[in-house]
């Protein structure tokens, strides 16, 4: 068994993986002794690697080089476009732009408790996650021999991956949730729920960010956590609807995690990414509650089986509900930093754009916390209150 876990946690799986799919460093075309062609100015490990656009009329399979923090550059050679493209994409899923976008929509075109539920467990996934990483302190991948796509994840540690217990929780959360209030076949919502979590893991092995054992371990966290979780659901969800003290809690409790989060001895993302996870979902949170509170949601909370609205008028008014919203919440983001960042800057005497101030702990929780605060409180509260306005309920 120590043998095992040993290979998984090796590099070697992660690099064969990507060599099966077409990724190369680039000294191996034709044979190479597997070396980047250049590799890291100190002769150390690279940190990490961002592929650049093709040159227009560049052949497939060419030399892509990118350069990672610390100097660290390196170059490899794409000989599959369909894994690297798909793969890129999945790994997306993952990502902040996948959180500010699907989270929104399901509350906006799907079903409130639905997204409730989604948006709960994913907090509470990824709080566990992400200071699971910087207490166990596990090493990503070395670089030889694998190819690092991606930078700023990099100054991360690697055990467990949160892309993989993200994707496995919105996934699975999604489907268990809807499976009894939407007419859909069970197998086809069960097959969807496995490729995109499947698809997001194996996109941290095609990227060089994780091993094979960082994925696996991720995954299997966030199932046992939804085991864990479920039987509470409607618990909890009615005490976010109901109890006096949701607002004060939801705010006090993310808050107190994010000021006592794990210190290292150099500055990780994983903090502000913390904060930013924890401060959306207390924003919105704060928003269910008051909505419930007034008596203001915008769609019936309890019905009989539904089937999903297909027909071209609804898909229209779906897209129109999404691009509305999506315009505000992004509009919320950058009015909430830009002030958070003002007041800040002036109670702490730095400059805006001082990058190396913003990563201070007494200016980086209250500026990210607030400013997601405000975007979950927009998404759930405002945004339904703009759509009625509008007449796209």
């Amino acid at each position: 068994m120590a043998r095992l876990l040993g290979t998984l946690r090796s590099s070697q799986p992660v690099a064969r993986f990507q060599r099966s799919c077409g990724l190369f460093p680039a000294a191996e075309e034709g044979g190479g002794s597997g070396e980047p062609a250049e590799g890291p100015r100190d002769g150390g490990v690279c940190n990490g690697a961002a592929a650049l656009r093709r040159p227009a009329g560049a052949a497939p399979g060419g030399v892509r080089s990118g350069r990672g923090p610390q100097g660290c550059t390196q170059k490899y050679i794409v000989k599959n476009y369909f894994y690297y493209y798909l793969f890129k994409f999945s790994a997306a899923l993952g990502e902040e732009i996948f959180y500010i976008t699907f989270l929104p929509f399901t509350y906006w075109n799907i079903d409130h408790s639905v997204s409730r539920r989604m948006i709960i467990v994913w907090s509470i996934v990824m709080y566990i996650g992400q200071v699971s990483k910087d207490i166990l302190k596990w090493p990503r991948p070395l670089s030889p021999p694998v190819v690092k796509l991606e930078m700023r994840t990099n100054a991360e540690y690697g055990m467990p991956s949160t892309h993989a217990m993200a994707a496995t929780a919105i996934s699975f959360s999604f489907f268990i949730a809807t499976m009894n209030q939407y007419k859909y076949p069970f197998e086809l919502g069960l097959a969807a729920a496995f490729v995109f979590s499947t698809l997001v893991c194996l996109s941290r092995l095609y990227t060089g960010m994780h091993t094979v054992l960082d994925v696996i371990g991720g995954a299997l966290i966030s199932a046992v956590l939804l085991v864990l979780l479920y039987p509470a659901w409607d618990t909890i969800d009615h005490l976010l609807l109901t109890s006096p003290f949701c607002p004060l809690v939801s705010i006090v409790v993310p808050l107190v995690l994010c000021y006592n989060y794990p210190k290292l001895d150099y500055y990780s993302p994983t903090r502000g990414d913390t904060t930013t996870i924890l401060g959306a979902a207390a924003g919105a949170t704060v928003g269910f509650w008051l909505n419930n509170q007034c008596a203001a949601s915008a769609h019936p909370g309890t019905s009989a089986q539904r089937g999903l609205p297909l027909a071209s008028s609804a898909v229209v008014l779906v897209l129109a509900r999404f691009c509305t919203g999506i315009v505000v919440v992004l509009l919320t983001r950058w009015l909430a930093k830009s002030a958070v960042l003002g007041v800040l800057g002036y109670r702490y005497r730095f400059p805006v754009g001082d990058l190396q101030a913003r990563r201070r702990l007494e200016v980086e929780v209250p500026y990210k916390f607030v400013t997601y605060s405000c975007v979950g409180f927009t998404a759930t509260v405002l945004v339904p209150l703009l759509h009625q306005l509008l007449g796209l309920m």
